[in-house]
């Protein structure tokens, strides 16, 4: 009985992971294209490439993550939001590093399309974005 309870926590879980991820990846107007996945040499730690494409107008909420985000604008203007700091927007060929926990979002302020490159160094296992409340 104690194994079919940690089975069902753990498909909770994982459901909960699934779903907080797939929320932040369908905002409307934004694309999440994952690039590639690795396991790094430091345990328990992985790098995940993602390339974001952001429509007009199109903002991806407060989030944070469970790791380091380095973001390159490779298209467009972004405005980034790190929660106790101004506001920032970046023009391609500009980066970013947001620590690890930080809640932030991401706004596109162009005239027309925008497109991130993020590189996140994070927990390995832990949902990849955690929406912020």
């Amino acid at each position: 009985m104690k194994t079919v309870r940690t089975i069902a926590v753990a498909m909770l879980v994982a459901a909960s992971a699934l779903t907080m991820q797939a929320a932040h990846s369908q905002q409307p107007g934004i694309a999440r294209i994952d690039l590639q996945q690795h396991d790094l040499s430091v345990p328990g730690r992985e790098v995940i490439q993602v390339r974001v494409d952001f429509s007009k107008g199109a903002e991806a909420p407060r989030h944070a993550h469970p790791g380091e985000e380095v973001a390159y604008v490779l298209e467009g203007s972004l405005e980034y939001q790190l929660e106790g700091k101004p506001p920032v927007t970046l023009k391609a060929g500009d980066t970013l590093f947001i620590p690890a926990g930080t809640i932030h979002s991401a706004k596109n302020v162009g005239s027309g399309s925008a497109k991130e490159l993020a590189t996140y160094v994070v927990e390995k296992g832990k949902p990849l974005v955690v929406t912020a409340k």
